[in-house]
């Protein structure tokens, strides 16, 4: 638990300043996490801990409590009125996700600078005026969008982020055996390596995942996604500095509908927010050290956020680390406060550096050796290091089997027997994962092509073989 969560709490009256001193104490003694500890003690009930780490953003009430100026949301709401034509402001406060009563603030402003006026209205209430924007309205909002062509959502503060992802911090996650056991159980991995990932993965601390190619990795890497628990609140849009930094991303950012309760009515939540899934976000090859940086878009006058940004509270897998366009060495260099302190700095083009969180479960998969890639510092700095090894003749048969009942493909122990003693025992093959799901799909090719119905005989098999394995 951070200081600031700690402070939080403080601030909330849920425990007290010697509470939490004792609970430090005890934390020191006995390990686990600060709220494990006040729950311990008895301070804190379990149900109070999860209530606490579960808030949902409230709905500002003022301009106040969005931490926007209201110049800045009028602005906003102009360059959003222009393309929206005659509009009420219950419309407004859709597109703007900003309560009618904050918004009717900048309409006024807006009004006493004629930038826009009524066009008409059914009563004397001003939710059912008609508005639209005047000439000098459509001027001012082309000048506005030269500046920045931002139209979203209205924006989150800093303050605000920092403190949702302390709240819905990776740190604070509780995963039990049976929970790990299920997620995996879609998977040929033996208990003892599950019992090994359980723990990794409670810890929320960074990971590597090693060993022979085609065994599992990434497939485990993406499993631990699963795992992860509940839904986490991110920002449509920053504002840092008067600069907008864009967050939410479709891509990453799988949306989990409202839950049709008080709490999380959506009248009652800040709609600048979306609630997700807690995020997996994937980089292989592809991934570069600009990637891990604000991303300006000099047409638009806005940033993108990066990777590991948009991965907060969740998932961040780095796969085939090693195979990067950049010397792996770099992106340690750049990751090797991220990882000890949990913060990250950004840089704008206008030179202005700020902090952020690091929050996410960070995994690094490769098969290449640990020490080939990273010096000692830094591997430090990784707490748990999980080799995937090649599988047993059992675990092959296993999964050979599953893979043939998945394709609906009887599975021939006879077939079988040959596939190993002709080939893996002949050409002194390792068993490797993915060998089964290749070959099978090597068979339906092939039945494919004489319009067959696919199935395991000696001649598919050895057809597979022949075009599956080099040098052999």
């Amino acid at each position: 638990m951070s200081r600031i969560v700690s402070q939080q709490m403080l601030n909330k009256q849920i425990v007290s300043k010697e509470q939490l001193n004792e609970a430090s104490n005890r934390q020191r003694m006995h390990g686990g996490r600060l709220g494990q500890n006040l729950v311990a003690l008895g301070y804190i009930s379990e149900d109070q801990l999860d209530s606490f780490f579960k808030r949902t953003p409230p709905a500002p009430e003022t301009v106040e409590e969005t931490g926007l100026d209201l110049n800045f949301i009028a602005d906003l709401s102009l360059k959003h009125i222009v393309s929206m034509g005659e509009f009420r402001l219950g419309d407004l406060s859709k597109r703007i996700g900003l309560p009618v009563n904050i918004l009717d603030e900048a309409i006024e402003l807006l009004r006493r600078e004629k930038l826009i006026e009524v066009r008409g209205a059914s009563q004397f209430v001003k939710t059912s005026f008609n508005f639209v924007a005047t000439a000098t309205g459509k001027r001012i909002a082309g000048e506005l969008m030269e500046i920045c062509r931002y139209v979203g959502p209205a924006p989150v503060v800093l303050e605000d982020y920092k403190e949702m992802v302390e709240n819905q911090s990776i740190q604070n996650i509780t995963v039990d055996e049976a929970v790990v056991q299920a997620a995996f159980s879609h998977i040929v991995i033996s208990d003892h390596m599950v019992n090994r990932l359980g723990p990794a993965i409670s810890s929320g601390a960074p990971m590597f995942i090693y060993g022979p190619a085609g065994n599992g990795k990434t497939t485990i890497a993406e499993t631990i996604g699963q795992v992860l628990p509940g839904t986490v609140f991110v920002p449509h849009a920053l504002y840092v500095g008067g600069q907008i930094i864009t967050v939410f991303d479709p891509v990453n950012h799988v949306v989990v509908a409202e839950l049709p309760d008080d709490e999380t009515a959506p009248g009652n939540i800040d709609q600048r927010w979306v609630r997700v899934q807690r995020p997996i976000v994937m980089a292989g090859g592809e991934l570069t050290l600009r990637m891990l940086d604000l991303e300006f878009n000099s047409i638009a006058k806005i940033y993108e956020a990066p990777l590991q940004m948009k991965a907060n509270n969740g998932l961040f897998i780095i796969d085939d680390f090693g195979r990067q366009q950049m010397d792996p060495q770099s992106l340690l260099n750049r990751w090797i406060i991220n990882l000890d302190r949990q913060i990250d700095f950004m840089s704008m083009h206008t030179g202005m550096k700020f902090e952020i969180p690091f929050d996410q479960l960070v995994i690094f998969a490769t098969n290449l050796e640990p020490k080939t890639l990273v010096d000692e510092a830094f591997l430090r700095r990784i707490r748990y290091k999980i080799k995937i090894e090649h599988p047993t003749e059992a675990e092959f048969k296993q999964i050979f089997e599953r893979v043939c009942e998945m394709n609906r493909i009887e599975f021939k122990p006879d077939i079988y027997e040959h596939l190993l003693e002709h080939w893996y025992r002949r050409h002194n093959i390792a068993f490797n994962a993915c060998h089964p799901r290749d070959l099978v799909a090597h068979v339906t090719d092939l039945a494919r092509f004489f319009d067959e119905r696919p199935e395991l005989h000696r001649a598919s098999i050895d057809h597979a073989c022949e075009n599956y394995f080099v040098d052999v």
